[in-house]
């Protein structure tokens, strides 16, 4: 006994002028009411939110896998087959290019919906898309080009696509135009209309 009256005198020697904390200092107050959220603060999960919404519908779900040895192409109602052509033939310079190759179908599934809305935001309209191609029916880049024949048609702002000729990648490669912006449209009508006078 006298052993732990002694260590209580030199735990009090060592604390010397220390005090306890207050009661609840520093710590969650289950009692205390939540604060409502900020304007601000709500302004921001919305914007996250909708931003959520918009890249979100494209689906992982099973995709008919595509043939590894067949050109991929498609085309919006009132494109003409000869816009396609020219794009295959790479007529349009790329404007922009998304390297896809060797990364997980996740990660392209997340890559993609930016890389398209950027582009359209800033007026491109000719786009690259190097995804690679495999061997086989069922290889990790054949997966990843069937799940972007499937992703691409489901932009608005996609009006065609076509897998490129062997000197930009081949079936490893794949074109894209989007469709231009109202801003374009309205500079287009502008330049015509000050040619005409």
């Amino acid at each position: 006994m006298a052993q732990s009256t002694h260590e209580d005198q030199d735990f009090r020697a060592l604390m010397g002028d220390v005090k306890p904390l207050r009661r609840h200092a520093n710590r969650a107050d289950p009692g205390q009411r939540r604060r409502r959220p900020t304007e601000a603060q709500l302004a921001r999960r919305e914007s996250a939110q909708a931003e959520l919404a918009r890249d979100s519908f494209l689906s992982d779900d099973f995709v008919e896998l595509l043939p590894p040895f067949d050109p991929i192409e498609f085309r919006r109602d009132g494109i003409q087959q000869g816009v396609v052509d020219r794009l295959r033939h790479g007529g349009y310079p790329a404007q922009s290019r998304l390297h896809l190759l060797r990364r997980p179908l996740a990660d392209c599934r997340r890559a993609l919906p930016p890389f398209i809305h950027e582009a359209y935001a800033h007026d491109l309209r000719s786009l690259l898309i190097v995804h690679g191609r495999g061997q086989e029916v069922d290889s990790p880049a054949n997966v990843l080009r069937s799940y972007l024949a499937k992703w691409l048609a489901q932009f608005e702002e996609v009006q065609a696509f076509v897998s490129a000729q062997q000197a930009d990648g081949g079936l490893g490669a794949t074109w894209v135009m989007l469709r231009k912006s109202e801003r374009a449209r309205a500079a287009n009508r502008e330049r015509q209309q000050k040619r005409r006078g």
